[in-house]
Order: structure tokens, then C-alpha cells, then sequence
């Protein structure tokens, strides 16, 4: 698809240097290389994510939640280091397995937090600046990090682990986060079901066409779950720089686009992408939540303060 076209499907990036389709993944040998693989790489990440999270928490307050509730929710299977007296003994006789239940307040009062993986988060249109996972990533840490200061329970969409205050909740989703492949990675969140009242935090670039985007939306609006995007993009994505005779490479199997004059088709390019991100504002605000926007060549402090206060916001 060409860049005149714009990003109703996923953004074909320019290849100059020629940039790899996704990032290395995670050692995939032994558990114990795996593990040291991980943690060689987690400080930069938590260290980035916890200075903006300290930078961001000197203007923000501390929220507090509201009263209990004990209806029923689900069951969830049981982690190591849980309280035993929280275990469902009835339900657990029912198989080779623990599990918890847990309450539909326990589930409500929660942050989920999901991330685009897919190829096209894993690009930069110039090597001084954070790919677009990179970015992500880092706000997905230090807003879990700024929350859990706060007292709220956070965990990953998709992910192994359930919703914690723990501290060092912030860690586990430092590892999953890391350890995550994007080939193959979806583009727009899984289909798993939120309780009512939730919070859902979406961090992506958001370049999907908007049917499918609000497919993916919807039902959890529906449901009565309290979201936020946050669109994260890359300078080049915005304003088409390139000059002259260039290649583009589709990341996510779109295929390739000579272009030999880029200049041409800058105006209605950028028209293309401005209307699919206005399109998109329209979309997240009709379902009654919340957008906000974040560049890779700027500061990410703004675009985790304006998230933080969307969430303080909309309350719990």
C-alpha cells in the first residue's frame, strides 16, 4: 500500500536503510539463558520507565478507591505465594488444579494495561530516535508504576499473571513485556473478557483501519470497561519527510512500493493520515473514553501525564 493511500491498513514505512520487518526476540534455549538474556536487558527499560514515572508523579496526587463489594466474578487459577486461605476448595475438587475466586469489586478496581507488538511498533524513521515499541513500552511500565503508588491493582491483557499491587508487579511485566515476539503479534487488543467498571489502557499506533479498530473496541465499551488509547507515532508517519527516489517496505505483509518522485504524493499523504487519526479521536470519544497522543521525537512526560489524569478523571 502506498504512503498516498495512508494508514487505513498498517503504515508502509520507508526503507532507507532498508529497516528489519522486527526486533530480536528473547533467547529461546534454556530457561536459565533465557533468564539472564532478560535480565541483561530489563534495567534500561525499568530505569527509563521509573524516571518518567518520577517526573510525571511530582505534579500528580494519589487516588483513592472507592468502597468494597463482594459479588462474583470468576475463578482464576492459583500463583505460587497467594494466600492458601483464599482458595476455593469446592471449585478446586473439580480438577488437578487450584483456584481463587474472585469478586467482581477485586476484579473491577484493576488496570489493564495492553501494548501493540506487531512489526510496525518495532520501527524508527531515524536511529537517534525510540522505536515506537520502545516508547510504549516505557509508558506501559510507569504508568503501572504510577498507579501502584497509588494503590491500584495492575496487570497485563493477556498476560500469565493477575491483577496485583505488589511492587514488583512492575518487574514481572517488565520481563513479559520484554520476552513478547512481534512476529505475528496482533495489531489491536485480544478479545478477553473485562469485568464491569474496569480500566483498560491501549498503547499502539493505532494505524489499523477504523472498523477494525472499533471491532476490537466496542465490545468492552459495551460492558461498561473505562478506556484509554494512547497513539503512539513516529515523526515520519506524520509529515512524510522523504525526498526523491525511495522504497518503501510493508512491515505486516503489505507488500513493497518504488515511489520515484516521494515529494508528489506528500500533500495528499499527509491529508490520508490526518483524517484516519481525526477518524480515530471521533471513534475512542463516541465510545465514552478517552485518547490521548504521544511522538517519539518528543519528551514522553506529556503523554504519561495526560493519560494518568484521563484515568484519575473517569475515577474507580
Amino acid at each position: 500500500m502506498s504512503p498516498a493511500a495512508g494508514p487505513a491498513t498498517k503504515a508502509v514505512k520507508a526503507t532507507v536503510p532498508r529497516e528489519a520487518a522486527s526486533r530480536s526476540a528473547a533467547i529461546k534455549k534454556p530457561a536459565r539463558r533465557e533468564a539472564e538474556g532478560l535480565a541483561a536487558r530489563l534495567p534500561p527499560l525499568l530505569i527509563a520507565a521509573l524516571r518518567v514515572a518520577a517526573t510525571v508523579e511530582q505534579g500528580v496526587h494519589g487516588r483513592r478507591r472507592i468502597g468494597t463489594g463482594d459479588a462474583f466474578w470468576q475463578f482464576r487459577q492459583y500463583q505460587p505465594g497467594e494466600p492458601a486461605t483464599r482458595i476455593d476448595w469446592r471449585q478446586s475438587a473439580k480438577s488437578d488444579r487450584l483456584f481463587l475466586r474472585e469478586t467482581e469489586w477485586a476484579a473491577a478496581q484493576s488496570v489493564w494495561f495492553w501494548r501493540d507488538a506487531s512489526a510496525s511498533m518495532d520501527w524508527h524513521s531515524a536511529p537517534g530516535l525510540p522505536r515506537k515499541r520502545e516508547r510504549a513500552e516505557v509508558l506501559t511500565l510507569a504508568l503501572a508504576s504510577l498507579l501502584l503508588r497509588a494503590g491500584e491493582r495492575v496487570a497485563l491483557l493477556g498476560g500469565d499473571l493477575p491483577p496485583s499491587a505488589s511492587r514488583a508487579t512492575v518487574e514481572r511485566m517488565a520481563i513479559e513485556l520484554d520476552a513478547a515476539d512481534s512476529a505475528g503479534a496482533a495489531s489491536l487488543p485480544p478479545a478477553r473478557p473485562l469485568p464491569r467498571h474496569a480500566q483498560l489502557v491501549l498503547m499502539g499506533d493505532f494505524l489499523s483501519p477504523l472498523p477494525a479498530i472499533e471491532a476490537a473496541l466496542r465490545p468492552h465499551a459495551e460492558r461498561g470497561v473505562k478506556g484509554h488509547l494512547l497513539m503512539v507515532s513516529d515523526p515520519a508517519e506524520e509529515s512524510l519527510p522523504f525526498l526523491g527516489r525511495v522504497r518503501f517496505e510493508g512491515l505486516e505483509s503489505e507488500g513493497e512500493l518504488l515511489l520515484s518522485r516521494v515529494e508528489s504524493v506528500h500533500d495528499a499523504y499527509v491529508e490520508r493520515y490526518n483524517l484516519h487519526r481525526d477518524g480515530l479521536n471521533a471513534l475512542v470519544r463516541g465510545l465514552g473514553w478517552t485518547i490521548a497522543q504521544t511522538r517519539t521525537d518528543r519528551p514522553a512526560e506529556p503523554g504519561l501525564l495526560a493519560l494518568y489524569r484521563q484515568i484519575a478523571e473517569t475515577g474507580l
